[in-house]
């Protein structure tokens, strides 16, 4: 799994590609974690090249989604493929965290 990390708009911007798994979600939770501690408040995760998200991968999002709400941040999660928006809407993630269709789209609703 690769994060490539920018900014638009004042927001913060994770771009995965790869796997969101057992393997790789202590290295998307540090990389999360990192930049909620440097005070950035609106994240958007871009999935346009993400493969497979695993509960572990889910979890992240889910605690990310926490930290945020209670510092009053944003979080978005955009461009998800046929494989990742079926474990979303089979864990019922869907309806939890704010999606968008694409990063446009996305960082127009922060």
């Amino acid at each position: 799994m690769e994060i490539a990390v920018r900014e638009a708009s004042g927001v913060n911007i994770l771009k995965f590609s790869g796997s969101l798994d057992t393997n790789t979600s202590q290295v998307a939770e540090i990389e999360v974690n990192n930049l909620l501690a440097a005070g950035h408040d609106k994240v958007l995760f871009n999935f346009e090249e993400l493969d497979y998200i695993s509960s572990s991968g889910l979890r992240v999002l889910l605690a990310t989604a926490k930290k945020l709400k209670v510092s009053g941040g944003l979080m978005k999660v955009c461009s998800l493929n046929a494989v990742v928006q079926e474990v979303f809407d089979i864990s019922g993630f869907a309806g939890i965290l704010s999606l968008a269709s694409n990063e446009e789209e996305a960082l127009a609703s922060f």
